[in-house]
């Protein structure tokens, strides 16, 4: 996607944090072209684990270094995919047939086009006007802005696009190939961790004529892939062909989780986004989402793989909503070494994971142990390295397995603990981050009391504080809990003093940002509610907060509440809360 922003702090929308990370495709905006940037397919942004990647204005075109490596037979089926030159073709073909010693040859090029094209006709333009939060001015948005991006047409009357290419959507609409009229669309459904977005038209002449795309199995190595879109370049459909070079679990950048992907070597550019792939059958094999973008590489493109989307498209169905990919809710060690393997209690024949942490508030806390050796998950024996038999000569990581699981289904997992074989039967869920990824298209909240603005902490707001590189440049404590903390509570938050809107009441405390909350008045703050509503019906004479590093801010009460509503007026702040925080607090 390409995108448009005016912003006084860098934003990236990948989860990448260098140019060696793999980021989703970014969107593409109308009339401009996006750098040689990691991103998602939209035309117009680049994104990352949970954020996305700021566009620069009038950005160079994105030109890959050298031409995509196609197949003879491959070769041929992207001469017929070019817009608007069917009919020739065909022409051409059967008269070819008739006065040429290569007709059969012609004849069957012109077959697979047949089968071809009635699917590209399904392939549609997504247009998205976005209107992000800004996490600098929690109380206001950031100006708005278009990307463009691709879709295909799936039966039910529905769209698949990315999520990237609609997140924080304030409109959007859809073109289909040949057309002159875009229509408003509804998403019905936004997949964060997969990066699915699911669009549904209303008006009944968006659908007339158009036969929705199939799905295949999922391909083999070096099977044929052929990508289809509205990428940078031009305004028309565009074409690239390739084959399936790995399969194997990725990073999804966007959804800052790790799912079944494919790696192809088919170009994927900025507006690539949401576009289907397709076998030579004509079938969807996947969806372009992001791609790999650094000197030493070429053309190496990532497409999210039908058990996915169809994990995706199942779970709306049955629920009504999407819930999400669930998680075991543990980290695990590698059982490689043989000597550890012993010390665990581990016979010659037996292998699995040793269990290193557990996730607080996932139910299997109530079950499992540190030091556990998982050997199976629903009866499929776990290697030391944490791979299970995938397909013939193939083997993939153990999460495959409990990502084929629903939110809320249950797992039959195999340990051994004190030398004992232990089964049990466990609810899945979905992961509680102590630091969330997203935060699902609402607002941020926030909190003001004489001028110091609290809030929690997200992957997109560290993202727009310090950058594509936050990772770097966030202060150690924000990092060693985003990377290693985990919530003990499903409501645990970490709060953080944002900034201080500097007056008189608050001199001395003018340099504190980005710090962390621990208490207030002798109670620990458990997240942005609880301290909230300890501020606003604190009847003792100061308030005390105790932050990181043994900080301290004190304040009086009265002189604290009093000086609030002058802050506000001078910042033309119409609230000292967020929405959330009045509801859920009845403040």
């Amino acid at each position: 996607m390409k995108r448009k922003r005016g912003h006084h702090k860098p934003q990236n929308p990948s989860t990448a944090t260098s140019p060696n990370d793999i980021v989703p495709i970014p969107t593409t905006e109308p009339g401009t072209t996006d750098p040689n940037n990691p991103s998602s397919s939209p035309t117009t942004t680049t994104r990352g684990r949970g954020g996305g990647a700021r566009p620069r204005k009038n950005p160079r075109p994105n030109i890959a270094a050298s031409p995509e490596r196609r197949g003879s037979r491959h070769a041929d089926q992207n001469g017929d995919f070019t817009p608007s030159t069917t009919t020739n073709t065909a022409a051409t073909a059967i008269a070819a047939t008739t006065s040429d010693a290569v007709g059969v040859s012609e004849l069957v090029k012109w077959e697979t086009v047949v089968k071809v094209v009635p699917s590209m006709d399904a392939v549609v333009k997504v247009f998205c006007v976005h209107t992000e939060p800004n996490f600098s001015l929690m109380w206001q948005r950031k100006r708005q802005y278009s990307s463009s991006s691709s879709g295909f047409i799936i039966g039910g009357r529905r769209v698949l696009t990315n999520a990237h290419s609609v997140e924080h959507h304030t409109q959007v609409k859809l073109k289909k190939r040949g057309s002159d009229t875009k229509y408003l669309a509804t998403v019905l459904a936004i997949g964060t961790e997969c990066d699915i977005a699911l669009l549904t038209v209303s008006d009944d002449e968006f659908w007339e004529g158009v036969s929705p795309v199939e799905f295949g199995d999922l391909p083999a190595l070096q099977d044929a892939v052929t990508v289809v879109g509205y990428p940078i370049g031009g305004d028309t459909i565009s074409v690239t062909s390739g084959v399936v070079s790995r399969i194997e679990i990725l990073s999804y950048v966007h959804g800052s989780t790790e799912l079944l992907g494919l790696q192809i070597d088919a170009a994927i550019n900025s507006g690539n986004s949401g576009g289907p792939a397709f076998n030579d059958k004509g079938k969807c094999v996947g969806i372009a989402f992001q791609s790999l973008k650094h000197e030493d590489v070429e053309n190496i493109g990532y497409v999210i793989p039908t058990p996915v989307i169809e994990h995706f498209i199942k779970d709306y169905e049955k629920n009504g909503a999407y819930t999400g990919f669930p998680i075991l809710g543990v980290e695990w060690q590698k059982m490689e070494n043989p000597d550890l393997r012993i010390a665990m209690g581990m016979e010659s024949d037996q292998k699995g994971v040793r269990i290193r942490r557990i996730e607080p508030t996932a139910p299997e806390s109530q079950v499992l142990k540190p030091s556990d050796v998982i050997l199976s998950f629903d009866g499929i024996n776990i290697a030391n390295d944490g791979t299970v038999p995938f397909r013939q000569g193939e083997r993939i990581g153990f999460s495959y397995l409990v990502s084929q699981k629903y939110t809320g289904d249950y797992a039959l997992v195999k340990v051994l603990r004190d030398s004992k074989v232990l089964e049990f039967n466990i609810k899945l869920t979905t992961h509680k981050r102590l630091i969330p990824a997203h935060i699902r298209g609402r607002p941020p909240s926030y909190y003001i009391i004489a001028g110091f603005v609290f809030t929690s902490v997200s992957v997109p707001y560290l993202r727009s504080e310090y950058g594509k590189d936050y990772e770097f440049d966030a202060p150690v404590k924000l990092l060693d809990k985003h990377l290693h903390a985990m919530a003990e509570s499903v409501d645990e938050q970490l709060v953080v003093i944002s900034q201080v809107l500097v007056a008189d009441i608050n001199i001395g405390y003018e340099d504190i940002v980005n710090t962390q909350v621990h208490a207030f008045n002798g109670k620990p703050v458990k997240n942005l509610k609880s301290l909230a509503s300890m501020v606003e019906s604190c009847e003792e004479e100061y308030l005390k907060f105790e932050l990181e590093y043994q900080q301290i801010v004190v304040l009086q009460t009265k002189t604290a509440k009093a000086a609030t509503l002058d802050i506000l007026a001078t910042h033309c702040i119409p609230s000292a809360m967020s929405d959330d925080l009045k509801i859920d607090s009845r403040l």
